[in-house]
C-alpha cells in the first residue's frame, strides 16, 4: 500500500491535512489487518471502501476519481486478503481457541485474556464489529469537520446535515463498560507507591462553541479531600467536570474516574445487578476468572488423549502453566477489591438511597427518571473511584437521601469533587472549596461553604480597600505631576511622582458578584379559612393508599416545609390542595377568593423553549405589554436581551427564574412550591428565600435543601407511615431523627 497519500491528493486535491491523514491512516490500518491471520477473517473489502468513499467525496473530491482510487485499492486489498485466507487455511483459525497463548503471552506482564485487551486499549472507532485505533487529532478533526459541512452545504447552494467522521461519533454511542474501561484500562501491575495526588498547570478549557471558560487555569486535588466547586450558573463547572471524566485533561491513568452525569438505561436487569455490574473492573476480572477455568479444564479433558511424553502435552501444559499463573492475578486482584462483600456492600449502599429490599430486586425499566439517577450514583459510590465527580447530586435526592450521602462521602477515602448549590450539603462534605470564576479557580483550603462565603467576602472588603487606597494614592501623584511638571522649582519632585506611579503594581478592581433579586407581589387580604385539609385520604386505588386521615391548615402567614422519603406522597399532597386531584375521603375547603401560584418540580414541561420567555410569558398569561412582561422578568433576574433570547438557550437556574416570575402573574395568596431549589445557584437560592421571607401570603414547599427551609419555614411536616404530621423540631432536629430511626450512620460505617 505505497504512496496511498499522493493516491489519495490526487484524487481529492482540495482536501484538509488532517481528513487527508486520517484517510491514510484508516486504508493503511485496513491494509494492515488484512495481513494478520485471524483480523483477515473479518476484513470486508466492499464495506470498508464504501467508508472512504464517501468521507473523500464529503471532502470535495468528485465521484469519478474517488470511485477510480477505491477501486484500485480494493484491488490490492483484496489480493492480500486472498494470499492471507490461503494461508489461513493452511495453519487453521486460532481465533477460536478461547485463550490464544501465542497471542496473550508476549512478555512476562501481557498475559491478559483476548477480550479485556481489546476493551482497555485506547480505541477510537467502531467499524463493522471490530474496534480500530486512530492517532489522528480529534480537535483538528472537528475543526476539519466543521470545515467540510460547510463546503458541503455551499456546493450544493443549500443546508445539509453533514453527518460527521465515525471516529468523533464513536464515544458517543460506546457502551458503559467500553468506556468504563476505555477511562479506566485494567492494570494488573501494581499502583502501590504512585502519587494520586491530581495537579494540572496551566491550562486552558473551552465550551463547544469555542466560548473559553477557563484561562491559564491550575487545578489541584489532593488525594482524600472532598472539594465542593462552586461557581454561578453558565460559568463551566459541569464543562469541568466533564473534561475530568473523560481525560481531556492530563490526569495520569493509574487514578481511576466516575462521573454522575446522567440516568442509566431502563432494561430487565435487577437494581441490585445493575449496581454490581457497575464495577467493570470487577465483573471483567469474575467473567475471565470462569473462562480460564473453563479452559483449564478443557486443557486437563485434551492431554489424556495423548501420549505423556508427546509434543501436544508439553504445550497444553505450557498453556497451563501461563494460565495458572494469571488466575493467580485475576484472584489477587478481586480480593484486592474485596470482591465477596460486594452484594452486601451494594445493598447497603442502595438502602441508604431509598431503595428497600423489594425495590433493589425490580428491574431498572420500572423505575422513573429520578430513581435511575439514584441508580447511577449508588453505581458510582459503589466502584469506589480515585476521583468521584458528581454534578449537583442533591437535585435527585429527598432529605433521608442526601443525609444518607453527606454521611457516606465523609468516610470516603479517595478525592471527591462535587458541584453543589446546597449549602448544608456542602458544609457536612466539603473539606475545601473552589470557587470557579472569571476564567480561574481560586482555592479556600480547609473550608466549608459557610467559611469560604465568609472568607471570600473579607477578601474581597480588603481588596477592595486596597484598590482604593492606591486609587487615591494614584490620583494625588497625579494631581502633584499634572500641577508642577513645567514648574523649574518642582520639576525634579515631579519626576520622582512620576517613577514613583509607574512604579506601582496595577491593581484590578474586585469584581462584584451581580445582585439577584426576586419579588413576589403583595397579594389583597382575605378573611379565614383560607385552605384547609380535613381527614383527607388519598390513594391511586382504595388497596393502595397514599396518604390516610391528613388534617392541615393553611393561612396567610404559613411557612410549611413537606419533607420525607421519595414516594411518600409530597407532591401528591401539593396536586390535592391544587385541586389536580381528588380525594377518596375527607373534604379540601378554600376561600372563594382564593390565587395560588404553582412551581412544578418539572416546570420546564409546560414551557415552549423555542419561544423567548417574552413571547411565551404574553401567550401563556396574555393581557400585558411586552414592555411589562421584561418589567416583570428584571425583577427575578431575567434581564436585558435574556428575555428576549429563545428560552433553550437559558440555563436550568434561568429557566427557574422565568417560572417563578409566570407564577406569580395572578398575585398570588398562596405560592405552593415543589422543589423549587432545583437549579438555582448560590446567589438564585438566597435571592428566592429573601423573596419568601419577605412574601406577604402563605408558603408550602416540598424541598430537599435543608438551608432554605431553615431560612424559610418555621413548620415542618413530615410524610412517612401514609400519613402527614406536624414534626415538633426544626429541620436539623429531622436530620437526626433520620439517623436515629433508620440508623443511617451505622449502615455508612459497616459498608
Amino acid at each position: 500500500m505505497s504512496n496511498v497519500g499522493l493516491q489519495v491528493r490526487k484524487a481529492v486535491p482540495s482536501i484538509d491535512s488532517v481528513v487527508a491523514d486520517y484517510a491514510v491512516g484508516y486504508i493503511q490500518h485496513v491494509s494492515n489487518s488484512t495481513e494478520d491471520i485471524v483480523l483477515a477473517q473479518q476484513v470486508n473489502i466492499d464495506q470498508e471502501m464504501n467508508f472512504i468513499k464517501e468521507l473523500l467525496v464529503n471532502a470535495g473530491g468528485s465521484v469519478e476519481n474517488v470511485n477510480s482510487l477505491t477501486e484500485t485499492i480494493a484491488k490490492q486489498l483484496s489480493s492480500k486478503l486472498s494470499d492471507n485466507m490461503e494461508k489461513l487455511a493452511l495453519t487453521g483459525d486460532t481465533s477460536k481457541r478461547l485463550l490464544d497463548i501465542n497471542i496473550l503471552q508476549n512478555s512476562s506482564k501481557r498475559d491478559i485474556n483476548s477480550s479485556l485487551a481489546l476493551l482497555s486499549a485506547s480505541n477510537d472507532i467502531e467499524h463493522t464489529g471490530r474496534k480500530m485505533e486512530s492517532r489522528v487529532d480529534k480537535k483538528k478533526l472537528e475543526k476539519q469537520e466543521r470545515k467540510i459541512a460547510k463546503k458541503v452545504a455551499k456546493r450544493n447552494n443549500k443546508f445539509v446535515q453533514y453527518e460527521a467522521s465515525k471516529l468523533l461519533n464513536a464515544k458517543k454511542d460506546a457502551d458503559y463498560d467500553s468506556f468504563f474501561l476505555e477511562i479506566n484500562p485494567l492494570d494488573f501491575g501494581s499502583s502501590a507507591g504512585k502519587s494520586k495526588d491530581i495537579k494540572i498547570d496551566n491550562f486552558d478549557l473551552y465550551v463547544g462553541d469555542g466560548q473559553r471558560i477557563l484561562s491559564e487555569a491550575s487545578l489541584t486535588l489532593a488525594y482524600g479531600r472532598r472539594y465542593g466547586l462552586v461557581g454561578q450558573n453558565g460559568i463551566g463547572k459541569s464543562t469541568l467536570l466533564r473534561a475530568l471524566s473523560r481525560r481531556e485533561l492530563n490526569i495520569p491513568k493509574h487514578i481511576t474516574i466516575l462521573h454522575v452525569e446522567q440516568e442509566i438505561r431502563g432494561d430487565d436487569t435487577p437494581a441490585l445487578q445493575s449496581v454490581l455490574d457497575a464495577d467493570v473492573w470487577r465483573k471483567s476480572l469474575l467473567q475471565e476468572e470462569s473462562k480460564i477455568n473453563e479452559r483449564i479444564a478443557e486443557i486437563e479433558k485434551l492431554r489424556s488423549e495423548f501420549d505423556e511424553e508427546s509434543n501436544e502435552v508439553k504445550k497444553l501444559d505450557n498453556e497451563r502453566e501461563d494460565l495458572e499463573t494469571h488466575l493467580q492475578e485475576v484472584s489477587e486482584k478481586l480480593t484486592e477489591m474485596e470482591s465477596d462483600k460486594a452484594e452486601s456492600r451494594a445493598a447497603g449502599i442502595l438502602f441508604g438511597l431509598g431503595f428497600t429490599k423489594e425495590t433493589q430486586n425490580l428491574p431498572t425499566n420500572q423505575f422513573s427518571g429520578g430513581w435511575r439517577m439514584r441508580l447511577s450514583l449508588a453505581r458510582a459510590l459503589f466502584c469506589q473511584p480515585d476521583l468521584l465527580l458528581l454534578d449537583e447530586p442533591s437535585n435527585m435526592l429527598d432529605v433521608p437521601s442526601i443525609t444518607f450521602l453527606a454521611k457516606y462521602l465523609q468516610g470516603y477515602k479517595s478525592t471527591v469533587l462535587v458541584v453543589s448549590h446546597d449549602r448544608a450539603f456542602l458544609n457536612e462534605v466539603a473539606t475545601d472549596i473552589i470557587h470557579q470564576h472569571s476564567e480561574r479557580l481560586d482555592y479556600y483550603r480547609g473550608a466549608n461553604f459557610d467559611s469560604f462565603y465568609a472568607t471570600r467576602e473579607e477578601r474581597i472588603k480588603n481588596q477592595r480597600r486596597e484598590y482604593e487606597n492606591q486609587m487615591a494614592y494614584r490620583k494625588h501623584l497625579q494631581e502633584f505631576i499634572d500641577k508642577y511638571r513645567y514648574n523649574a522649582a518642582k520639576a525634579q519632585e515631579a519626576q520622582s511622582r512620576i517613577k514613583k506611579l509607574e512604579k506601582l503594581p496595577l491593581l484590578e478592581p474586585p469584581e462584584d458578584d451581580k445582585v439577584i433579586t426576586f419579588k413576589f407581589p403583595e397579594p389583597d387580604k382575605l378573611s379565614p379559612p383560607i385552605l384547609q385539609m380535613q381527614d383527607v385520604t388519598f390513594g391511586y386505588s382504595p388497596e393502595k393508599l397514599l396518604i390516610k386521615s391528613v388534617n392541615l391548615d393553611v393561612q396567610m402567614d404559613s411557612r410549611i416545609a413537606f419533607v420525607g422519603g421519595n414516594g411518600t406522597g409530597k407532591t401528591t399532597l401539593l396536586k390535592l390542595l391544587m385541586e389536580q386531584l381528588r380525594p377518596l375521603s375527607g373534604f379540601i375547603t378554600r376561600n372563594g377568593r382564593l390565587r395560588i401560584g404553582y412551581f412544578a418540580q418539572h416546570h420546564v414541561d409546560a414551557m415552549d423553549l423555542t419561544t423567548s420567555a417574552v413571547s411565551w410569558m404574553s401567550t401563556a398569561f396574555p393581557g400585558k405589554t411586552d414592555e411589562e412582561y421584561r418589567r416583570h422578568l428584571g425583577s427575578f433576574g431575567i434581564t436585558g436581551s435574556l428575555g428576549l433570547q429563545k428560552m433553550e438557550l437559558l440555563s436550568g437556574g434561568q429557566k427557574s427564574r422565568v417560572a417563578f416570575a409566570a407564577l406569580c402573574l395572578n398575585q398570588p395568596h398562596i405560592l405552593i412550591l415543589d422543589e423549587p431549589s432545583n437549579h438555582l445557584d448560590t446567589q438564585g437560592l438566597d435571592a428566592l428565600a429573601d423573596a419568601l421571607t419577605n412574601f406577604k401570603g402563605g408558603v408550602l414547599m416540598v424541598s430537599h435543601d435543608v438551608a432554605i427551609i431553615d431560612k424559610v419555614c418555621n413548620e415542618i411536616w413530615i410524610s412517612e407511615d401514609n400519613t402527614v404530621t406536624k414534626f415538633p423540631g426544626s429541620i436539623y432536629d429531622y436530620k437526626n431523627h433520620i439517623l436515629e430511626r433508620a440508623d443511617i450512620a451505622g449502615v455508612v460505617r459497616k459498608h
